[in-house]
């Protein structure tokens, strides 16, 4: 469970906040709780599942202010994740909470290599040909939730403009990955036979990034969408 905080957001309608939640669904979220918090009292529909101790604590904890709207879904984290992300990306472009001629980048990196599919199973977060960090290959053995991929995002402005990663160049490697999703050593022979063998005569660390011009061009002519 995660949220956020709008400030000044406490005039919302019900219809407005119904209208926020079903943006969110296409993400996975189930449903948006929130708190309003208007010059008069506190309005949530958690006050049905919680005591006002809690929601106060809550409140506190987010460091919400009379007049605030805070928002939460409860999910798995990439649920919750994504649906938190565009609820701010939307909120932010509503109220104008997003600074004008400012563009700010940032890197994303140590991204898991693995997540459970909707079985439970795992599966490749980029794809199954993704070199996990060298300090992580001990838990592929133990706990393989925990590996983090040479996977990489270049982001502006809350928008993705680019992204990679390092291959596999190593054999061992590459089979106990599909071996981890499921792929036991006579699937990945039939399936990928030919880059195993490739991988055996001892291919060089390679990878790449791919850049998408025209999302940059979007943000920079200040466009709502491509």
């Amino acid at each position: 469970m995660k949220g956020l905080r709008l400030p000044g957001g406490s005039h919302l309608s019900r219809k407005e906040l119904e209208d926020l939640s079903q943006r969110i669904e296409p993400y996975g979220a189930k449903g948006l709780s929130w708190i309003l918090l208007t010059p008069e009292k506190i309005k949530s529909p958690l006050s049905k599942f919680f005591p006002q101790a809690i929601l106060l604590r809550i409140i506190e904890h987010m460091e919400g202010e009379k007049g605030d709207a805070l928002f939460f879904v409860a999910d798995r984290k990439e649920v919750v994740a994504a649906s938190l992300a565009q609820l701010r990306l939307h909120l932010g472009k509503r109220f104008n909470l997003i600074p004008k001629d400012v563009y700010q980048l940032v890197w994303i990196v140590d991204f898991p290599l693995f997540e459970q599919d909707k079985e439970g199973r795992l599966a490749a977060c980029h794809h199954p040909f993704t070199s996990p960090k060298e300090e992580d290959l001990p838990l592929l053995e133990i706990d393989p939730e925990k590996v983090r991929a040479r996977s990489y995002d270049i982001v502006l402005n809350g928008e993705e403009i680019g992204g990679g990663s390092i291959r596999i160049h190593r054999r061992k490697i590459q089979e106990r990955i599909l071996e981890i999703l499921g792929i036991d050593s006579l699937q990945a022979r039939e399936r990928f036979g030919f880059l195993l063998e490739a991988l055996s005569f001892g291919a060089p660390p390679h990878g790449g990034i791919a850049l998408g011009l025209d999302r940059l061009v979007m943000i920079l002519a200040r466009a709502e969408s491509i």
